[in-house]
């Protein structure tokens, strides 16, 4: 009886399978078995992706940095009705060379033209909107000839720091403080 399951079984693998039916067909013409195909490597589990860190605005970063080296968000945020004007200014000397720090360490700010403000420049033809805006009375085609008003910044660099904190943090501009007793 288990002969004919085999012949079953041969019968039927030799029908669906063409690497089978060659097995068959060399051993009934008398050839010696062929070695068993390699067994395919087994895949590798998958490691599961790296945990992505947590998404922070570049903004809230830089906002972040102000505070924690300038204390900007803390002088903007002070309701200055009862105090000095005197008392504003020396708050004021103090966060504007902090922040001018800081900026220029993350941003490293240059002007965008060189010419002195109130100097007349050319706008060449086929300018880029971004570097030059036009005020006054715009009309005609370029170059366009007039006083420079602001020179502009640019960025020579942007070095944003790093944030690292947990997506419960991400839009904690700055974490409250306790002092213990």
């Amino acid at each position: 009886m288990r002969r004919i399951w085999l012949a079953i079984r041969v019968f039927l693998l030799t029908l669906f399978s063409a690497e089978v039916a060659r097995q068959v067909e060399g051993a009934l013409a008398g050839e010696p078995p062929s070695a068993p195909p390699a067994e395919r490597p087994k895949p590798k589990p998958k490691q599961p992706p790296a945990p992505k860190p947590p998404a922070r605005s570049e903004a809230l970063t830089l906002l972040a940095t102000l505070q924690r080296e300038a204390r900007f968000v803390d002088f903007v945020q002070e309701p200055l009705e009862g105090y000095a004007d005197a008392q504003i200014g020396a708050a004021a000397r103090d966060v504007h060379r902090d922040c001018a720090a800081v900026l220029k360490r993350l941003f490293d700010f240059r002007p965008v033209v060189g010419d002195a403000e109130g100097a007349a420049i050319e706008v060449p033809a086929g300018f880029d909107a971004g570097k030059y805006r036009l005020v006054g009375n715009v009309t005609g085609e370029p170059p366009y000839r007039g006083k420079l008003t602001h020179h502009g910044w640019e960025a020579a660099k942007c070095e944003l720091p790093a944030w690292t904190g947990s997506p419960a943090s991400s839009r904690i501009v700055a974490p409250a403080e306790v002092e213990l007793e």
